[in-house]
């Protein structure tokens, strides 16, 4: 059977929408989510996951656009993890969602999951892409550089995102944040720990949720910065975070002007190291950067 290699979705939005439900599942896919996320962990009781798992596989079975439906599956730890995806699998979602990974070793392990099941529905190897949840336990806090390097089932993986409610929970921890609203040391190590580990794994960091959905400056404001700091994109769990976030993630006019600028002046000095802009001396790490907006655009 063939082996493929898709090309990931834009990763700016990815809502959540609860398994167990269609009408929030058919709201999510009809809105401007970049990735939409049917929820069969968290959202979705232990006695309603088996219904759950039927509602998710109709859903994906008649979208248009499988590509951008994604299952956030159980732990692969546990039994319903491989429950979701013999359920899910068939109906070819975009890719799947891993929660509470703790490194490359469950990568590998879903990896070969999918495998089975694409050749068992005569899907091509390799088509299910993989994100993964890095940072909800104690013990994945200390493998987050684990998902760079070479292992079975690497070329699926695409983004990887934190979380702060399993990881406060795992730790016994009664708050996350402090008085000024902000996210306590514990935590902004687990974002910085996603950040880096996505760099050195060349995938896509993914922030977080923010669970206040009503306040959507305040989420805009987070979502400009997360991203000046160099994540990819953000997790929603509301409908009305959707718009804010792609805005946020995607590049101004000015920034794609001043890229432009910035690779045009490198071009018309060849061989420098140093160029001269706007009163500003910029190094190549500038040229690189400026590269990677353009590419990630999709502009020129």
């Amino acid at each position: 059977m063939a082996h493929t290699n898709p090309t990931p979705p834009r990763m700016r939005s990815w809502l959540f929408a609860p398994g167990d439900s269609e009408k929030k599942m058919g709201k999510a896919e009809g809105g401007n989510a970049d990735i939409v996320l049917l929820d069969l962990e968290d959202s979705v009781a232990p006695e309603n996951k088996p219904a759950a798992r039927q509602m998710v596989d109709e859903q994906i079975m008649a979208s248009a656009n499988k590509a951008r439906l994604w299952v956030r599956i159980n732990p692969i730890a546990g039994h319903d993890c491989i429950a979701d995806l013999a359920a899910i699998i068939p109906a070819q979602p975009g890719g799947v969602f891993l929660p509470k990974a703790e490194g490359a070793a469950d990568i590998t392990q879903l990896h070969h999951y999918l495998t089975a099941l694409e050749a068992g529905n005569g899907i091509p190897l390799g088509r299910t892409l993989i994100a993964a949840l890095v940072t909800e336990t104690a013990a994945a806090m200390f493998r987050t550089g684990d998902y760079a390097g070479t292992y079975p089932g690497r070329e699926r993986l695409v983004a990887i995102s934190w979380g702060a409610e399993d990881l406060s929970s795992a730790l016994g921890a009664r708050e996350q944040r402090g008085p000024d609203g902000e996210y306590s040391h514990t935590y902004e190590m687990a974002r910085s720990l996603c950040l880096i580990g996505a760099a050195a794994a060349g995938v896509a960091a993914i922030e977080t949720v923010q669970p206040e959905f009503r306040d959507l400056d305040a989420l805009a404001a987070r979502a400009r910065r997360v991203r000046a700091q160099g994540f990819a994109g953000m997790l929603a769990i509301h409908p009305a975070q959707v718009d804010p976030i792609n805005e946020a993630f995607t590049p101004s006019a000015e920034e794609l002007s001043h890229a432009r600028a910035v690779v045009a002046a490198f071009a018309d000095h060849p061989g420098a190291g140093v160029v001269a802009l706007d009163g500003a001396m910029l190094d190549r790490p500038h040229l690189a950067l400026a590269q990677r907006l353009l590419a990630e655009a999709g502009v020129r």
